[in-house]
């Protein structure tokens, strides 16, 4: 079929992994860079053989030869850059959060239904073989009638940058907007709402902290203001109940991996627990005995790509994108997905700062735009500007 031409903005850490992954794909084929850093964008362009390159974007999105634009960028620059490439006549595949806060996801999906174009959130973990194999198992009744789910992301010290990893920018708010919720609590509170089929969130309480030890120099160095910790329980509209726990650094060996219920069985989709890969299992009574059960989902994975028409196209998060562009399968709601997730981190925040419990309508009332957008002209990688007028 024909190749998606792509173009990417943002070449660092996320950008790279984004461009490993194209090059697995055979209908994928980038054709525009775009960063700031000029070393580094000439480096990057040269190791993945990417022909054009620019460091400001609105240069790339001018251009009529390309079918999507892929962006790799910090949250709160989400937005602003996914809008114009919806406007400019372009797809988007966006790094996950959809953004930094609620409104300005809900307008990037605006948008896109505006400009009748496809929005793509990266969100990893539904294309697991554990998801796939829980989505299978909940379809088929195995587990009856859900009612709860718990969300659990472990890290013991994992902050970014002040414990070694990744960049200083992860810990502002100005960039990031949050910390562990959204770094890493968007996967698996995403993977919940898809195997619960998306839910309405009616209520949420929440708790956010930042208190244990850091690197002074490197607290200092990064403005470190965002949560190490997060905290939350969501009531749904149905009866449906979400608890969630998502940790950057906690003093705790290790925490229970998430999982999902209902009144016939429960999944236990572990995943990596201390450092170890735990496989997902199935819990019910049979026989009047309880009853703990694995699954060969080596097999299942490979039958599966053998007896399924087009399983290739939920190996993982870009191969499905170009899937659904080239035509051969229809986008997941990821999108959807991701504005929901954002909604019930950002309902942690609020709740955590009014001390209560808030409506989901209150969260939706009161968030505000995060979105800057970066002079991609300067190689100065904090100079940044809020240009809300130009975006509309």
């Amino acid at each position: 079929m024909k190749k998606v031409r792509i173009g990417i903005i943002g070449v660092g850490m996320i950008g790279k992994v984004h461009l490993e992954n194209y090059e697995k794909i055979s209908g994928a084929e980038v054709v525009a860079a775009c960063d700031i850093d000029e070393i580094e964008l000439k480096q990057v362009a040269e190791k993945y053989n990417i022909p054009d390159t620019y460091r400001d974007y609105r240069e790339l999105l001018a251009r009529e030869d390309l079918d999507a634009v892929d962006v790799c960028l910090h949250n709160n620059l989400h937005a602003g850059i996914t809008i114009e490439a919806l406007r400019a006549g372009k797809h988007v595949y966006c790094e996950k959060p959809i953004a930094g806060s609620y409104v300005d996801g809900k307008k990037m999906i605006d948008t896109a239904k505006e400009c009748g174009k496809q929005l793509h959130v990266q969100l990893s973990f539904l294309y697991g073989i554990e998801t796939k194999a829980a989505k299978v198992l909940i379809d088929e009744g195995k587990l009856g009638k859900l009612y709860h789910a718990r969300s659990t992301g472990f890290r013991r010290r994992g902050r970014p940058f002040v414990d070694g990893y990744g960049t200083k920018e992860f810990n502002q708010k100005e960039k990031a907007s949050g910390g562990a919720l959204f770094d890493m609590g968007v996967y698996r509170i995403s993977q919940l709402l898809y195997l619960m089929n998306v839910p309405s969130v009616k209520t949420i309480t929440g708790k956010t902290y930042q208190e244990m030890d850091m690197d002074e120099k490197r607290k200092n160095i990064s403005g470190f203001d965002v949560e190490e910790l997060g905290l939350g329980f969501v009531r749904f509209e149905g009866g449906l109940t979400l608890d969630i726990i998502e940790s950057w650094a906690i003093h705790l060996n290790g925490l229970g991996g998430s999982s999902l219920v209902g009144n016939k069985g429960g999944l236990s989709l572990h995943g990596q627990v201390n450092g170890v890969n735990t496989p997902l299992s199935y819990h019910t009574t049979m026989g009047d005995m309880d009853m703990d059960a694995t699954f060969d989902l080596g097999a299942a994975n490979y039958r599966w790509h053998q007896l399924r028409e087009n399983e290739d196209a939920y190996d993982s998060s870009q191969d499905h994108w170009i899937a659904a562009l080239q035509g051969r399968v229809e986008l997941l709601p990821t999108a959807e997905i991701a504005l929901q997730t954002m909604l019930i981190s950002e309902g942690i925040y609020l709740s955590d700062s009014l001390e209560r419990e808030v409506t989901a309508d209150e969260v939706i009332k009161m968030s505000k735009s995060t979105m800057i957008q970066p002079i991609l002209k300067t190689k100065n990688v904090s100079d940044y500007k809020v240009n809300q007028e130009q975006l509309g």
